[in-house]
């Protein structure tokens, strides 16, 4: 993304399918989300409808599956997906269906006084998630200004989150995501220029540090700032194919085995995706990624047992995302198309009116 409010490197199913949810992932969530991809006439995977019809019970121990939620929709700015993020009743039903799929929190992509349409905007779904037992988090996206100028915004910003949504005069912040009574803030790098060591100085003061999430590994000096680190939809070193074909396989085994062997006292949070195509961004660069009919969620999904088990699981699993729509990536609505040869290209109803 390259302007202040945007981002990024970013048949019918039968019958409902109920799951078997305590804040953790499970395989049934597996089921649903695979179902999503069903919706579409012309999917005639078989794997896929094993998926669905499966009935596995939940594992012992999984993580708390998160999703990265686009706050900007309404904005003129943005492509018309048929509804306002600043619609509180479209909130509600996207928390609510977000729920009944296992998810418990939105991590809401967020540029503090930067970007006021997508701050107002977290304020509603704050409250909306504290009317339904749900939690929010923010996803602070670095200013790309220069070195000082960026650490002022940061500072300016964590301000703001800590007196309306995460301090003790915030009037909803019961409903703000935290890890063993610390709240959480994610942060998307732009040029890496915050000075993260100043900017929690500046924080010391708050009732409770804030636990600072960085996408990928953080630089060499900031390493010790950061509580710990996830996951983020991209492909492996070769960078992205021209067909599509490369899904993050070399990505995120280099993500897992790196927090694993490098970094074991820090907070993993896995990332998964369904696909990716930037093509109806303005600010996109014509990459894709394949979902394959499903495969590459159900592939990212799982990722993460290769290096960690039931017996020590990662604490988090952030899918990317709820409704990015622009960068081909929501699973809210998702369908799929030429699914024959399995090579299929992922479509969302981005101008289905409603929700």
């Amino acid at each position: 993304m390259t302007v202040v409010h945007e981002r990024h490197s970013n048949r019918q199913v039968a019958g409902r399918i109920q799951f078997f949810r305590s804040g953790h992932l499970s395989k049934a969530l597996l089921c649903f989300t695979m179902a999503c991809f069903v919706i579409a006439s012309g999917c005639t995977t078989p794997g896929m409808h094993r998926a669905v019809q499966q009935n596995p019970q939940t594992p012992a121990a999984s993580p708390e599956v998160l999703a990265v939620y686009m706050p900007w929709f309404g904005d003129h700015s943005h492509m018309d997906v048929g509804y306002s993020s600043q619609d509180p009743g479209v909130l509600r039903k996207q928390i609510q269906q977000a729920h009944h799929m296992g998810i418990s929190a939105f991590v809401v992509d967020w540029y503090g006084t930067r970007g006021p349409y997508s701050d107002h905007n977290f304020g509603l779904m704050q409250q909306a998630a504290a009317e339904s037992h749900f939690r929010v988090a923010l996803l602070y996206n670095e200013s790309e200004d220069e070195d000082a100028q960026a650490t002022d915004d940061a500072i300016a910003a964590f301000d703001k989150a800590y007196k309306n949504y995460i301090g003790p005069e915030a009037k909803f912040r019961d409903a703000y995501l935290a890890h063993n009574g610390r709240p959480m803030i994610f942060i998307f790098p732009k040029r890496g220029h915050v000075d993260w060591k100043r900017v929690l100085q500046h924080c010391s003061n708050w009732e409770a540090a804030p636990l600072l999430i960085y996408k990928d590994v953080p630089p060499a000096q900031y390493v010790g700032d950061f509580a710990g680190a996830y996951a983020w939809v991209q492909p492996g070193k070769n960078g992205w194919s021209p067909d599509g074909s490369d899904w993050g396989q070399q990505y995120l085994d280099n993500f897992y085995k790196t927090m694993k062997n490098k970094y074991p006292d820090k907070i993993v949070i896995g990332g998964a995706w369904p696909g990716f195509d930037d093509s109806g961004a303005k600010w996109g660069l014509n990459r894709h990624m394949q979902s394959r009919c499903g495969k590459t969620f159900d592939d990212t999904l799982n990722f993460y047992h290769r290096y960690y088990d039931s017996s020590a699981p990662i604490p988090f699993l952030l899918i990317e995302t709820w409704n990015d729509y622009e960068e081909g990536t929501a699973i809210e609505r998702r369908t799929v198309t030429n699914c024959s040869n399995g090579n299929n290209s992922a479509g969302q109803t981005a101008t289905q009116k409603g929700n």
